[in-house]
């Protein structure tokens, strides 16, 4: 038996598709979860994929405490099944934390750290979430967010809110 194959006009065979970050939330759950966690740690530079988990575990509880509402359900909606169950499992702050006060409350879950270490953390963890969620979406959370939180999303934070 011979098998002929037929090359596709349009796509050279040594041309890969890259596929973009939001395709990561429709894989398994597992796979989705390891993306997301080897993100951030190529981000934050972890030594170990199981640091990076620990950082993204903490930081993502600590997120989901002050994201409510719609932005919550689609912020859920747009990550790993993983990421949106500890996102989703916090009951929402009673105030919200001011960007420093969310980077030290994050300190405080972390033995050992400090706020220059917790911020590093923070950010290597939100800065991999807009290519999950979008821009429409990040930009809802932020306005959500008290001011400063921009920053730690990777994004430059240059005017009031409105």
């Amino acid at each position: 038996m011979t098998t002929t194959t037929v090359p596709t006009p349009t796509t050279p065979a040594s041309v890969t598709t890259p596929h973009p970050a939001p395709a990561l939330r429709r894989h398994p759950a597992s796979d989705g979860w390891t993306a997301l966690v080897e993100a951030v740690r190529e981000a934050g530079q972890y030594t170990t994929s199981a640091e990076a988990e620990r950082i993204t575990r903490i930081v993502l509880s600590a997120l989901g405490g002050h994201v409510t509402g719609e932005e919550r359900v689609a912020l859920a909606r747009a990550l790993p099944e993983e990421a949106a169950g500890v996102i989703t499992s916090q009951i929402p702050a009673t105030r919200p934390l001011t960007a420093a006060e969310f980077v030290d409350s994050v300190a405080a879950r972390i033995e050992g750290a400090t706020p220059a270490t917790a911020r590093w953390d923070v950010s290597s963890v939100l800065s991999v979430l807009p290519p999950l969620t979008g821009d429409p979406l990040t930009d809802r959370i932020l306005k959500q967010l008290p001011p400063g939180y921009a920053l730690l999303f990777g994004r430059a934070d240059l005017g009031p809110k409105g």
